[in-house]
């Protein structure tokens, strides 16, 4: 069976790059004549016959979503993806996700795949700045929705959850259990979610007239949970916080874990909060008190506002914020 003649045969055959062909395909009119001439010539020559999918990129209707997740490790992101992929379905559309796996970098390689891959539209959760990124798919006519944040320059529609609201309420949780001595523990100051929940924290806590602690982690999964944990263990026990709330599930099961197995009671030494209300907050060692978010609730709605903008460019700008949920377990009330 002889082999499919693919791109990088016409470019070696026209003697061009990978790009030129490319752009030749897709954007021809970024290319001059002699070349568009030169690579089609070739690809007639090689009997070059371009894939079905390649045909709809060209045609302007490629299908596809393209999403970004901060991390996918973290079950509210698996959720956030489902939600949008259950949209995308019902729409006849499909999305493809990205892990940016907590790296700056990886988030602007995908957005820049998302732009050559000429998705229809893009639904962004943000980890770090991506104006510029932005700003170049939409001139390339691509819709930007934000999905779990909202837009500060108040240009883009988007999907988010009220995170300074949900911490205040755990925050104040903890002081009306008596706790004095309240720490908030999350990831690096790019992620704007965490920013907003150590925001309400603070106004909750300050308001109380106490004093927030904030601890900022590279990572937030339960393996920095045990590390974390581990700092607070070696402690004094008086200089200790009474109170912990983790940015996320995941980090909150890990410092659960690391505190009980050292004898350190939770809640009664201390009391700890998750955020988001996975699955792993229910089957912790301790269950874990947490903030609900409505993770395939958000994606839905994120992918069916997307597609809207897809449908019609001229709607105007919409925003969608979730309320909080704080649920109590043992992990605040033993």
């Amino acid at each position: 069976m002889n082999r499919r003649v693919g791109i990088r045969d016409v470019a070696q055959h026209a003697g061009v790059s990978i790009a030129t062909v490319s752009n030749v395909l897709n954007r021809p009119d970024r290319v001059s004549d002699e070349l568009r001439e030169r690579v089609s010539e070739s690809a007639d020559e090689l009997g070059y016959v371009p894939m079905p999918a390649a045909r709809a990129l060209r045609a302007g209707n490629s299908g596809l979503i393209g999403l970004t997740v901060i991390n996918v490790a973290n079950p509210f992101y698996g959720s956030l993806i489902a939600g949008a992929e259950s949209a995308a379905a019902t729409a006849g559309m499909r999305v493809f996700a990205g892990n940016i796996d907590d790296d700056a970098q990886q988030e602007r390689d995908h957005l820049g795949l998302f732009d050559q891959l000429q998705v229809e539209g893009a639904l962004i959760s943000p980890f770090a700045d991506t104006r510029a990124a932005v700003r170049g798919l939409r001139g390339h006519g691509i819709p930007v929705v934000l999905v779990d944040a909202e837009d500060e320059d108040g240009q883009l529609s988007s999907v988010s959850f009220d995170n300074r609201a949900a911490a205040a309420m755990a925050a104040r949780h903890v002081i009306e259990l008596g706790r004095r001595r309240v720490l908030f523990a999350g990831s690096r100051r790019e992620v704007s979610q965490v920013r907003a929940r150590e925001a309400g924290a603070r106004d909750a806590v300050e308001a109380a007239g106490l004093t927030l602690v904030a601890e900022r982690l590279p990572t937030t999964d339960p393996i920095s949970g045990l590390a974390f944990g581990a700092r607070l263990i070696a402690m004094e026990p008086d200089d200790r916080p009474d109170a912990v709330l983790c940015s996320n599930d995941h980090l909150a099961a890990g410092v659960v874990r690391a505190l009980t197995s050292a004898g350190v009671r939770v809640p009664e030494d201390i009391a700890v909060v998750g955020y988001d209300d996975t699955p792993l907050a229910q089957v912790a060692a301790v269950p874990l008190t947490t903030v609900r978010q409505p993770a395939f609730e958000m994606g839905h709605s994120a992918a069916q506002m997307l597609i809207a903008r897809i449908r019609d460019p001229h709607l105007a700008r919409e925003t969608v914020v979730f309320a909080p949920e704080l649920v109590v377990r043992a992990s605040t009330t033993g």
